[in-house]
């Protein structure tokens, strides 16, 4: 299982690499693009079944993040119709965005901020 994960998790990120190196995109493009393939590959159903296979190697990294909005939408409209598309990528995603907000802060309360300049 562990080969399965790191390889399909290295994967996604020399893919990240070779973009930063070798094109005019910005980390923050590439992120961004990152989510919405996860987005796109679990509406065409070709997400669930590498998830299911790689576990966290494609679950951690930001197209799992994409997958997961996606299935959360998809879940609340199957459940609450209209509205679901507005509330289900919240739902699905808020324990990863506490977790991110919680631990930022604690990094920022241990240490000392500063420019780098200085």
């Amino acid at each position: 299982m562990y080969t399965k994960t790191f390889l399909i998790g290295g994967l996604l990120c020399l893919v990240g690499q070779v973009l930063i190196d070798y094109t005019k995109l910005t980390p923050a493009r590439i992120l961004t693009m990152y989510v919405v393939a996860g987005v796109v590959l679990s509406a065409l159903g070709l997400y669930q079944p590498l998830a299911d296979w790689a576990g966290a190697g494609a679950s951690v990294p930001l197209t799992g993040f994409g997958h997961a909005l996606a299935k959360g939408v998809r879940q609340a409209v199957a459940e609450k119709g209209l509205l679901g598309v507005f509330t289900g990528g919240f739902t699905a995603a808020a324990a990863g965005l506490c977790a991110a907000v919680f631990f930022g802060l604690i990094v920022a309360l241990v240490f000392k901020p500063r420019d780098k300049g200085k």
